[in-house]
């Protein structure tokens, strides 16, 4: 469709580095706001989990309305995409998860809770995100590559039975479950109901990403990768990009970090509520670096983040995209478990 729009000086690839940068404003604003955060829906206090869990799941759900409609309609379609991959590498996708879900807890956040906190004046999320691009990018393509391609290995061969969409009741019957699930998760939140009406909209940037980059900015000429709301490999792509961008063209993944931080920067801004913080001892600055670690790998190993894997994947119904999600689940809650355990810890789970 893109050939179409007239942009004769204007290339799918920069057309959607600015198209990302608006989805990323928008997503760096609202999650700045409404405090979106996955790891608080698992491990939070009580009060914290419960509201937050109202609003990532009314973003889900919102999210899968719009993806299955989309794929309903032909607009976009995931038989190439990596999620539907027919041999799965599930021992990757398992290690990956619980090395994700751990380093979360570690580090207070999952890497787009940290993202968005850096715009706020966190040092702390700042650092943690360097140390998680570093670390993601040498699992993609540095010193750990050869780690993730003999995990990457062990595969599962799943024919073409890739997603929920292939079972019974197909797409429709398991898009209204898990839709239905998620209803309910918000409705026993009592979240605000400002904040439920926020999340909607995060969710919504979900197709919203399908689609640009899936339909609208197709060309198949020059074609680009179909992409949603995502932070592992944009992170890696970031930092190639900010040290090589003369060299390296900057993509969808670039745009949308750009925007989160710049978001999240202007919400905090005009909220009062930027604010320099750094780490309080030498303990948590470890603790937090390995955290990093752990994310910046398990997420590359996984397949995606909770945005990534999560938001963006469990709307696909593909089985890689929900594994993924259940062992960075399990991470965490082991993790938290762990660490109470810990009795010279200097963790809190605010």
């Amino acid at each position: 469709m893109f050939d179409q729009l007239g942009f004769d000086n204007l290339t799918p690839k920069l057309a959607s580095v600015i198209f990302a940068l608006v989805i990323g404003l928008i997503f760096g604003s609202i999650s700045q706001h409404i405090k979106f955060c996955f790891r608080r829906s698992i491990v939070g206090s009580a009060q914290e989990r419960k509201s937050a869990q109202g609003v990532w799941f009314t973003a889900l759900a919102s999210a899968i309305v719009g993806t299955q409609l989309l794929i309903f309609y032909d607009f976009i379609s995931f038989s190439e995409h990596r999620f539907f991959n027919s041999n799965m590498p599930l021992l990757a996708i398992i290690f990956g998860g619980i090395m994700f879900g751990v380093g979360m807890v570690l580090t207070r956040g999952c890497i787009s809770r940290l993202v968005v906190l850096t715009g706020t004046g966190n040092i702390r999320a700042f650092i943690v995100f360097i140390v998680f691009a570093i670390t993601a990018h040498a699992t993609l393509k540095g010193i750990f590559a050869p780690i993730r391609v003999w995990l990457g290995s062990f595969t599962l061969n799943l024919n073409e039975v890739t997603g929920f969409s292939k079972l019974i009741g197909g797409p429709i019957l398991w898009s209204i479950i898990i839709f239905s699930l998620s209803v309910l998760i918000a409705y026993k939140s009592k979240s605000k109901t400002s904040h439920l009406i926020l999340a909607v909209f995060i969710g919504l940037l979900v197709p919203l990403s399908y689609l640009g980059t899936g339909f609208i900015l197709f060309d198949e000429f020059d074609p680009i990768q179909l992409e949603s709301l995502s932070f592992t490999s944009p992170s890696s792509d970031l930092l190639f990009w900010t040290i090589a961008s003369s060299a390296i063209p900057a993509g969808f993944g670039v745009g949308l970090l750009g925007g989160a931080l710049l978001g999240s920067f202007i919400s905090a801004i005009t909220r009062n509520e930027f604010k320099w913080i750094t780490f309080e001892n030498q303990q948590q600055t470890k603790q937090y670096l390995f955290g990093a670690s752990l994310m910046g790998s398990g997420g590359v190993l996984a397949g995606g983040c909770t945005v990534g894997a999560g938001l963006s994947g469990v709307p696909t119904l593909s089985f890689a995209a929900i594994i993924a999600l259940i062992f960075i689940v399990f991470g965490a809650i082991s993790a938290k478990y762990f660490i109470n355990l810990t009795k010279n810890s200097n963790y809190s789970f605010a």
